[in-house]
Parts: C-alpha cells; sequence; structure tokens
C-alpha cells in the first residue's frame, strides 16, 4: 500500500472514536501527529526501528508534520516488548507487572517500550494511571489515553475500526441496498432504470446504502464491506426527479450506512429480437471476482411489463436459499429423474 494510503493520526483516532471508546487523552498531547499505519507499510521488521530513526532522538520532539512512519508492526494489542504493536493496550495485568518491577528493571522496560516508538498507549479498565508512565509519555511524544473499557472490548473495537480503515478498497457503479437482509448491488448500462428500481424498492420497505459510486472494501479473508462516500451518503439521482434525499423523503429506517456484499444483480436490455439466452433451469447465475472474492452475480433483462422490483426481491430470496444448501434446479431435476426411473419400473 502506498505510504500516503490510508493512514491515521493518533488525533484523527481520538476525533472519530474517542466518544464510542470512551477515551481520555491524559498525557503526551504534542504527539497528536503520529501515525498510525497498516501492518503491511514499512520494510523493517516487526518490533525494529527504521534505519533513517535516530534511536536517542525523542520520538515528538520534531515540528507537527515532523513524525516519522512507524515501523512494521501489527496494529493494537496488549504489551509487548519484542514484537510491539502501534497501539499498546496496558491493563490490570500489565500494569501490575511494571508495579512489580524494581527501579532498574523497570527503566529498562520502559526503555524498551518507547525505544519501538509505540503511536500510543492506551490505560484500559479505568485503571489509574502511574506517575512515571505520564513522565515518560510526555518527555517522549507518546499520546497517552485512558479508557473505562476492558482490555478486550477495547483492542475488538480497535482492530475492527482499523481493519476496515485499512482494507484493501474499490469503487463499483451501481446502486447498492439492502434487500431481504442482504447487500444487493445493482450494475448494468447508464439509464437502464438503476435509480428507478432502487426508488422502488425502497418504496417496498427495503434501504438504499450508496447511488452511483458505492466503496467497497475487503475486511475479512471471505467478507466485502460496501459503504457510501460522505458526499453522496442518502442521495438517489432519478432521472426526470434529479437529485432526491431518501432520508428526508422515506425516514431514517429508508437508508443504512453499510452492508456486506452478498449478491450482484446485472440489469441488461434485451436484445433486438427481443430474447436473451440464458440457462432455463439455471437462469443467469455465475460469479464475478471483486477484490479476489467470487460474489454470485445474476442477470436480468429489462423490457416492458417485467416487474423488476418482484424478481430482485425474489432473486435475494433465492440466493438466500442457495447459500442454506436448497438449490430449485438441482432439486427439479431430481425430483424429474426419480419420476423417470419410476415409469421405467
Amino acid at each position: 500500500m502506498p505510504e500516503s494510503a490510508n493512514q491515521l493520526t493518533v488525533d484523527d483516532l481520538y476525533t472519530r472514536h474517542g466518544e464510542k471508546l470512551g477515551l481520555e487523552w491524559v498525557a503526551g498531547r504534542q504527539g497528536g501527529k503520529r501515525l498510525i499505519v497498516p501492518e503491511e507499510s514499512g520494510d523493517s521488521a516487526p518490533g525494529v526501528v527504521d534505519d533513517d530513526l535516530d534511536a536517542s532522538a525523542k520520538p515528538g520532539s520534531g515540528a507537527s508534520g515532523g513524525f516519522s512512519k512507524p515501523s512494521r508492526q501489527s496494529l493494537v494489542g496488549y504489551l509487548n516488548l519484542i514484537h510491539p504493536h502501534q497501539i499498546q493496550i496496558l491493563g490490570d495485568v500489565e500494569l501490575g507487572y511494571f508495579a512489580s518491577l524494581r527501579d532498574i528493571s523497570r527503566q529498562d522496560a520502559l526503555r524498551q517500550l518507547f525505544g519501538h516508538k509505540p503511536a500510543c498507549i492506551i490505560i484500559s479498565e479505568g485503571n489509574a494511571v502511574p506517575t512515571f508512565l505520564k513522565r515518560k509519555c510526555n518527555e517522549n511524544g507518546i499520546p497517552l489515553l485512558a479508557s473505562l473499557l476492558p482490555g478486550k472490548k477495547l483492542t475488538e473495537s480497535l482492530h475492527y475500526y482499523l481493519a476496515s480503515l485499512f482494507a484493501e478498497a474499490v469503487t463499483l457503479h451501481g446502486v447498492f441496498m439492502e434487500i431481504n437482509a442482504i447487500g444487493v448491488l445493482i450494475t448494468g448500462p447508464s439509464g437502464i432504470g438503476k435509480s428507478e428500481l432502487a426508488l422502488e424498492l425502497i418504496t417496498r420497505g427495503h434501504r438504499l446504502i450508496a447511488d452511483d459510486a458505492p466503496q467497497f472494501s475487503r475486511i475479512a479473508p471471505d467478507i466485502i464491506n460496501g459503504t457510501c462516500p460522505e458526499a453522496l451518503r442518502d442521495f438517489l439521482e432519478v432521472r426526470g426527479l434529479g437529485i432526491i434525499n431518501v432520508r428526508d423523503l422515506f425516514g431514517d429506517g429508508a437508508v443504512k450506512s453499510n452492508k456486506y456484499l452478498r449478491l450482484i444483480v446485472r440489469l441488461t436490455p434485451l436484445d433486438e429480437n427481443g430474447v436473451v439466452k440464458f440457462d432455463r433451469l439455471e437462469g443467469s447465475y455465475r460469479t464475478r471476482r471483486v477484490l479476489d472474492i467470487e460474489i454470485p452475480e445474476i442477470t436480468l433483462p429489462v423490457a416492458p411489463g417485467r416487474n423488476l422490483a418482484v424478481l430482485l426481491e425474489c432473486a435475494a430470496r433465492n440466493h438466500m436459499l442457495r447459500i442454506s444448501g436448497h438449490n430449485a434446479s438441482t432439486e427439479f431435476s431430481e425430483r424429474q429423474r426419480s419420476l423417470i426411473e419410476k415409469g421405467e419400473k
């Protein structure tokens, strides 16, 4: 990933998620511009400071824009002095460990902790923050935050936020909706009626996520999450009506912030003979590769008199049945074969 892509400062983390995570800034306020970067960034091995960093220099001693890029480290985890995390979580056990050390051993441990230049340190579970830790964070310009949340909950939440932010992403043309509880991307050539179909589906109780340019990111080996760019949120362009605000027109229940992509429906016009060739049993069921994940895709021909909203609802329900192991075409074929065999006997 490029060095400038999807980077997050501690200031940004605090602003975006500080309230949700109950974060309080305790010390090291001057280190707010320190970067949190994807785990694959950098060329250094885990736990090794980049060669161009002066090990004796204080991490926050430069100007606000002079913070060096962190070495290649995992994102979040409990205190680890050997393979450090960019965000080090200190709970009861970790603070108890520091308290049990003699002064010289504690200084050695702190030297290791700050030598790796973490992006920030977070005290969990509402523990009292040791004075020596406040002093070292102020001296080294390392942000020190505190939260009432348990360490496990704090770690899981931060992993989720950061994984979503740093995930590989792509923008696809179409309308992304939640239909019958699954994420469906409606695609097709410009002017074929995607937005009109989306509007009809909204009136039938389904929810809009993004129109025109939904963004998809791979947040797990087999999961693609779809969201809407901030500038397009709640808006839908309908030819003849222009831009409409779906939330204002239909209420909060008509929109959703994100959904996992489970199905792609491609609208296509009928050919000049009014016929589109499909398998009579399987229809147009195939797959499309998105971010190296195979996503099922169905093609629906558009023609006067076809109720596309009903067809799309049926496609979503049928896909859910396929996921659970029920395939109507297979069941139909087996039933016919069974009847034929009985007739022969």
